[in-house]
């Protein structure tokens, strides 16, 4: 009997030991398992915020592709085929301080929002106005410009067309999706959406249509006296507006670019670069 009762202590006595050696066991695993869900997560937030990053994501490519039409004097080429212009230089040198290359990618300005959530520009930089549509799609800056809409007429007919009324029996062309498009619509007029305000103007010079309505900048620097131009002038413009770059909905670029824009207005960085382009006057300090 006694016998018994001790090899039954001695069962006793193992089974807990057992028991004990396995809650040790499971208990460091379920401790390690723990550490390696949390590291994991942690990684996933820090893949997830730099992914939300579209100041990392162009750091890390080492690229700002910047969506443009041709567009003097924001945007256009010079004798040697490069992109230069008021917005192209302050382009390249807001990437410069990014420690990336600016490069310029053509676009149909009717799909700029496309373009740039599909990830083939990085911003939009062409004297963007900035209207309600832009805004809402997109992440802008402050404005960096005042600008307005003109009508242009050949010269020699400018005299008739000095008010609103006056415009009813013309024919226009304008650049799709753009500002100029947005107020003909606006007045009801009879209007030919082209791929640029340089193909507006094209349209004017060779009387396909009667007139166009493109940005005040443009035309001050493309048309009249000493211009590819002559013999266009622009009448009565048609409202006021700003300029600003548009980014990736949430990018944290717009702010990146407005604290530079901010920096190059002390030191007059942003100012020389306008005057090389006879825009000073527009700017918005």
């Amino acid at each position: 009997m006694k016998k018994l009762v001790a090899l039954m202590l001695v069962g006793v006595m193992t089974a807990v030991m057992v028991t004990g050696c396995g809650n040790s066991t499971d208990t460091s695993a379920s401790a390690d398992a723990a550490e390696d869900t949390t590291a994991d997560a942690e990684a996933t937030e820090d893949t997830a915020a730099d992914a939300e990053s579209d100041l990392a994501y162009v750091k890390e490519k080492g690229t700002l592709v910047v969506g443009i039409t041709e567009f003097e004097p924001m945007d256009y080429k010079d004798e040697n085929g490069e992109w230069i212009g008021f917005d192209a230089d302050m382009a390249k040198a807001f990437a410069e301080s990014l420690g990336v290359t600016a490069e310029f990618q053509v676009i149909d300005w009717d799909n700029k929002i496309l373009e740039l959530d599909g990830k083939t520009i990085d911003c939009v930089w062409n004297g963007m106005t900035l209207t309600d549509e832009v805004t809402s799609a997109m992440e802008c800056t402050d404005a960096y410009l005042n600008n307005a809409q003109v009508v242009v007429v050949p010269a020699d007919v400018a005299d008739q067309y000095q008010d609103e009324e006056s415009l009813k029996d013309l024919s226009f062309a304008v650049e799709a999706g753009s500002a100029g498009e947005a107020e003909v619509s606006a007045l009801g007029l009879n209007y030919t959406p082209v791929s640029s305000q340089a193909d507006a103007l094209m349209e004017v010079a060779s009387k396909s249509s009667d007139a166009a309505v493109i940005d005040s900048l443009m035309a001050g620097a493309m048309i009249g006296e000493g211009t590819g131009y002559a013999d266009l002038t622009y009448t009565i413009g048609l409202n006021s507006e700003e300029y600003g770059v548009g980014f990736r909905k949430g990018s944290d670029l717009a702010a990146a670019l407005n604290d530079y824009f901010t920096t190059s207005l002390e030191d007059g960085s942003m100012e020389k670069v306008a005057e090389t382009y006879g825009v000073q006057a527009a700017l918005i300090k």
